[in-house]
């Protein structure tokens, strides 16, 4: 293993991005993430991202490709292909301002609505591997093998109850739809900065699939209680009214989001329990309110045969 930290040594890449010819430039370089499946640092206008271990370039090159493409929705790269430090991919983009979590009244709701709806329009191109959703949500699950808690019981339960497509053991039914696969408010940033408008960043599980999942995390934040009823309604209105295929135009839009919902309200409370014992520190009061659903799907899941629960 390098003696140098990993955010150090792609801060150094990140400097040589931004200022080819300027090696000994003034500007201050910033780590603005640093997890075991990213690191992400920033020097100046140049954001590096380090992608996580086992990141294979033919998953990752199409997707960064379609970002280079879709200009008006997704960021786009500073470099049209990834490097590699320390076997990982590494790639380099302008920065933008992000959401402000201070300031939860000025969430960009409706833009974020916009663009998924723009992005599952668009026809994906025919290297674009699968979305990545569901097999994020599998791997929050299997991280709660190794800890014991009194929720996680219930948590494999509602998990199980979800077919299999949601729990990345089949092909989604939809492979046509682009998606982005992991939608949050952290996924949108103004660019250019400070003011310009907003796009969505981060390739790493954009793909084809089902687009209601895209529509999952707000859409169980508001199940939960997390998401006020104002909010939610401006997100689906804006959503229709840019013809985003996810859910019907009018109507009920439950029986679309209901399975990809339940899957992300049990991948939340998962990660929750992981983060929460990885710290050593109680669950706070949102955490808790996110399991307390889970607990409620698994009351009301089928009753599971021993090969199923096998």
């Amino acid at each position: 293993m390098p003696a140098t930290p990993l955010p150090t040594r792609l801060s150094t890449h990140a400097r040589s991005a931004a200022h080819a010819n300027h090696p000994h430039c003034p500007c201050e370089a910033t780590t603005l993430a640093d997890r075991p499946d990213a690191t992400v640092v920033r020097h100046g206008a140049t954001v590096a991202k380090a992608h996580a271990p086992g990141t294979t370039l033919s998953d990752l090159s199409p997707r960064v490709a379609v970002a280079a493409r879709l200009t008006g929705i997704l960021l786009p790269p500073l470099t049209p292909e990834p490097g590699i430090l320390d076997g990982r991919p590494v790639t380099f983009w302008p920065y933008g301002t992000p959401v402000d979590p201070d300031d939860p009244d000025a969430a960009p709701w409706e833009a974020a609505a916009t663009l998924l709806a723009h992005l599952h329009r668009t026809p994906p191109p025919l290297t674009l591997p699968a979305m990545r959703g569901p097999a994020k949500a599998a791997r929050a699950l299997a991280a709660l093998d190794a800890i014991p808690h009194p929720a996680t019981p219930h948590l494999l339960r509602a998990w199980a109850a979800l077919p299999a497509w949601a729990r990345a053991e089949a092909p989604q039914p939809d492979r046509t739809t682009l998606c982005h696969g992991d939608l949050h408010l952290g996924q949108l940033v103004r660019h250019p900065a400070p003011d310009g408008p907003w796009l969505l960043i981060d390739v790493d599980d954009l793909g084809t699939g089902v687009p209601a999942w895209d529509l999952a995390r707000p859409a169980a934040w508001y199940a939960c209680g997390l998401l006020a009823p104002e909010e939610w309604a401006r997100f689906l209105a804006a959503y229709r009214e840019a013809g985003g295929p996810a859910v019907p135009a009018t109507g009920d839009p439950w029986p679309a989001l209901d399975i990809p919902a339940r899957a992300l309200t049990v991948q939340t409370a998962a990660r929750s329990i992981v983060k929460a014992h990885a710290r050593s520190r109680p669950l706070d009061e949102v955490e808790l309110s996110v399991i307390d659903a889970c607990v409620r799907m698994a009351s009301t899941a089928p009753e599971l045969t021993q090969d199923h629960a096998e």
